[in-house]
């Protein structure tokens, strides 16, 4: 059933129009904003891109530290080489800066993120090169952007950022004093050996945190996310809504009937069907839209800049795709979804758009299941329906209250 309400009269109009199929493709998810997930030579997957996305995060107060240690340093070292390589810290803090704002919006943020640390390589390199032959020594510095590359990026990363350290390293060396660097190589050598050797003792320890850290952090039936990654996401996105103004969507879905799966199939059938569903979920969202297993056959998404008209159309896709497409083995499921937003230019509040989510998922059990419900809005109504900016007709609103 499908309701429309009437843009001029406000009234609205039922049909049993059956829904149009949405199909499963593989390469490529539905999504309100008709972007897909993507994967890059960084970041295979939305997972790999949200650890980057953390660890980037806290490795931000360490990065303003270094930057200043490499102002005093450079400071100091001012009336012997001058005062030029202090500028160079400027457009990397400026890069920086702009990384940091961006890189929540943006589909694949792991490039950007690439391309600002590539800078902060190239502001060491120049103010070495302004230096003169007589710092060549300082070129060691160029290892210290080196030790966060195992934190954020791949093995394809960590590679891709010392071919990166090393060509400066030898391009700043001979190109200052090529005769110098020929006649004592150790002044190539030995910051070469330091550039290498960072990331050789520090990626071992970064994969096995990250491999404890998964363990903490990810279902590990489904592979989806878990209550304690939600956590602190939720913090992530409250804090950014603050500074952007922009909503933040919420999708809670219960799988119907899923308990008989597990009565007439058996466990292992019920398995093999949440990790189905997980896998289908998470194929239809963006990079920056995670799902949670919440518990049981239960799940969250967070939909950050997305209002609740645009969360709406999500949760109907997500519904439909799973309806239309039967399981291996014939197992036919069906989901119902609860739906709830911050409001645009107010700080997300993850407690009070849960309950909202939560009690539009109660009403669409209550109401047969197999529907999308939307906080404030007493009955099952497609995105469509919404007024402009996401918020229910004037007319729903009133009934919902009542």
């Amino acid at each position: 059933m499908l309701t429309f309400v009437h843009p001029g009269a406000g009234s609205v109009i039922t049909t049993d129009a059956p829904a149009e199929p949405v199909y499963v493709d593989s390469d490529r998810s539905v999504h309100p904003e008709g972007r897909a997930p993507r994967s890059s030579w960084l970041c295979a997957s939305e997972l790999d891109r949200e650890r980057m996305l953390d660890m980037d995060v806290r490795i931000r107060p360490a990065r303003m530290k270094t930057f200043v240690i490499l102002a005093i340093a450079m400071a100091c070292s001012a009336p012997w080489s001058g005062w030029w390589p202090l500028f160079f810290l400027i457009p990397a803090c400026l890069f920086f800066a702009a990384a940091d704002r961006l890189t929540p919006r943006i589909d694949r943020p792991e490039l950007f993120m690439f391309a600002a640390w590539i800078c902060s390589e190239l502001t060491i390199a120049g103010a070495v090169a302004l230096a003169g032959a007589a710092r060549i020594v300082a070129l060691s510095w160029l290892a210290i952007p080196v030790m966060t590359l195992s934190a954020r990026f791949s093995m394809r990363g960590v590679i891709a950022g010392l071919l990166v350290a090393a060509t400066l390293v030898l391009a700043v060396a001979f190109g200052i004093d090529p005769h110098a660097v020929l006649a004592h190589p150790e002044l190539v050598l030995a910051p070469l050996a330091l550039v290498l050797c960072v990331p050789v003792l520090s990626t071992p320890l970064m994969r096995s945190d990250i491999e404890h850290r998964s363990d903490a952090v990810i279902d590990q039936l489904t592979g989806m996310l878990n209550r304690k990654a939600l956590t602190a996401r939720v913090h992530e996105l409250t804090q950014q809504s603050a500074i952007t103004g922009e909503p933040v969507g919420v999708i809670v879905a219960d799988l119907d009937h899923f308990k008989r799966i597990n009565d007439t199939r058996g466990h292992a059938a019920g398995d093999a069907a949440l990790k189905a569903v997980a896998y289908l979920l998470r194929k239809r969202l963006r990079a920056f839209d995670l799902a949670y297993r919440l518990g049981g056959e239960e799940f969250l998404i967070l939909v950050p800049g997305s209002d609740l008209a645009s969360t709406a159309e999500l949760a109907e896709r997500l519904r439909e795709g799973l309806a239309s497409n039967p399981l291996d083995g014939g197992i036919a499921l069906t989901l119902s979804l609860g739906v709830g937003a911050s409001a645009c230019n107010e700080r997300f509040d993850y407690a009070v758009v849960f309950a909202e989510a939560d009690a539009a998922l109660y009403r669409a059990k209550s109401a047969g299941r197999n529907r999308v419900c939307v906080a404030g809005i007493d009955e099952h109504v497609p995105p469509i329906a919404l007024a402009p900016g996401g918020r229910a007709p004037a007319q729903q609103r009133r009934s919902a209250a009542a």
